[in-house]
């Protein structure tokens, strides 16, 4: 692969996705015995995600650049879609190849028991079939928020903190983050009671609450956890018995008033909707994980899960590995404060290894504060990464808005990522450049916006009702 026109400064390994699919479909406009490939992924209630392509003549070295191209194309569908089986179209033995590594025992065991038997209930199954036969049935997009009446608390469950906000009458009277460390702690009940402080500390500033409206790292279903890495200490049979009703147990607390609770990065693109005007936004949090979600043209979500932290970005072989999954090259290790402790050593920023990556984050925020060259690099680094990104997700989403959020986005070196990434848009993706907007909020939006607009989450009830 030829040289990147702007490598990161201190990750020049990198190879975008987005480059590596354009290169190796020009080798494939230009083979003969091309062959038409359907990926396509299912779920239990019926829901199929059909996406078309081509791969180049199954022989030789072409082998394996096809099993790469198709593999991550699933690996993707998988993770911003959503299903538990996966259907090869047209090509038989890719199907194989994709059914070797898409097992319990395969190399994705991670996807197969995380997105299949956690979040949709199932066994993971992959088949082969003619691609004529693959239908393409999508879920029904559901309204957005943006109720503001009445006394509301909004709040947003990430892995270093903990946001809340009280709102009367869409006004914000209080916004506030406490610190916790919820990711290994194996009682649930640390994060029920992290969750009622909150919730106690916001309705102490109003008279009444009407309602509340989260947000949390993971996959809901009707409010419930199917999967987060909040919970990633806390054991299977707790997480079923306690987790997964956590916010009907804390909704009880309250008096049964309207409860919602949706996926961070939903309430990442309801607030570019609501409060900056974007249009068909997608959201990208930058904090303890990378949380997204999107909404299109017409102001709605669905019900897929967007989560790009695991969906791939740099396909090098010997990408980061994401230490959850274990797979390689996937947007936590790049868009997070993950890619900030990993980039620091290369950046010359000696900190202890016991050092837990929020203070790790703050430390290189402070040496960019005081103009520090090594903590700049980090900045354009990920700036880098996002250019080269963008476009890759916007093969996946009909976006013409991008809004950036999140913890490694505040202060000096979130504009530098921003300009970095503008920069790299502009010289190589002209196009792109010209057609999406990168938006970003002030610094009170940045670390409150997503437990303001989740306080528009619920329908409060009519009078009478």
């Amino acid at each position: 692969m030829t040289a990147l026109r702007y490598p990161p400064v201190l990750d020049p390994g990198f190879v975008p996705a987005e480059v590596w699919n354009r290169r190796y479909e020009k080798m494939v406009v230009s083979d003969p015995a091309r062959t038409p490939v359907v990926v396509a992924v299912v779920r239990p209630d019926g829901t199929v995600f059909r996406h078309e392509t081509q791969v180049l003549s199954h022989a030789g070295d072409n082998v394996a650049l096809n099993t790469r191209f198709v593999e991550r194309i699933v690996k993707t569908l998988l993770w911003i879609k959503g299903g538990s089986g996966i259907i090869i179209g047209g090509h038989e033995a890719l199907a194989r190849e994709i059914a070797r590594r898409y097992m319990p025992e395969g190399e994705r065991s991670f996807d197969c028991d995380l997105v299949a038997r956690r979040m949709y209930l199932s066994s993971m199954s992959v088949s082969f079939m003619d691609s004529d036969k693959i239908p393409d049935r999508r879920p029904a997009v559901v309204p957005l928020g943006g109720h503001l009446d009445g006394c509301r608390i909004g709040f947003d469950l990430g892995g270093s903190d903990r946001k809340c906000a009280a709102v009367i009458d869409g006004t914000v009277v209080h916004s506030e983050e406490v610190a916790w460390n919820p990711y290994f702690e194996s009682n649930p009940g640390y994060h029920f009671d992290g969750v009622m402080d909150s919730l106690r500390r916001a309705a102490a500033h109003m008279p009444r609450v009407d309602a509340v409206g989260g947000s949390a790292a993971g996959v809901y279903v009707e409010g419930e956890p199917r999967a987060g890495s909040l919970f990633r200490g806390v054991d299977e049979a707790d997480f079923d018995d306690h987790v997964r009703p956590i916010f009907r147990n804390i909704q009880k607390e309250w008096n049964n008033i309207p409860f919602e609770v949706v996926n961070d990065g939903e309430v990442t693109a309801l607030a570019a909707s609501m409060s900056l005007g974007a249009s068909a936004p997608l959201g990208i949090a930058m904090g303890t994980s990378l949380a997204s979600g999107f909404c299109d043209s017409g102001g709605h979500i669905s019900d897929q899960l967007n989560e790009l932290a695991f969906v791939p970005v740099d396909y090098r072989e010997d990408a980061p590995v994401d230490e959850w999954s274990g797979d390689h090259g996937c947007g936590v290790q790049y868009f997070s404060q993950q890619a900030v402790a990993r980039l620091a050593p290369d950046a010359g920023i000696d900190l202890p290894g016991e050092m837990p990556l929020p203070e790790r984050l703050i430390e290189v925020q402070s040496l960019m504060s005081r103009g520090d060259d090594r903590a700049r690099k980090i900045y354009e680094t990920i700036g880098v990464y996002l250019g080269y990104a963008i476009p890759w997700y916007s093969r996946w989403y009909d976006l013409q808005s991008l809004l950036v959020l999140g913890r490694v986005t505040s202060g000096v070196g979130g504009e530098i990522v921003l300009s970095k990434a503008a920069e790299v848009l502009a010289g190589e993706f002209p196009g792109h450049a010209a057609r999406i907007r990168i938006v970003t909020p002030d610094e009170k939006f940045k670390r409150h916006g997503q437990a303001i607009a989740a306080a528009s989450l619920p329908v409060l009830p009519t009078e009478g009702q």
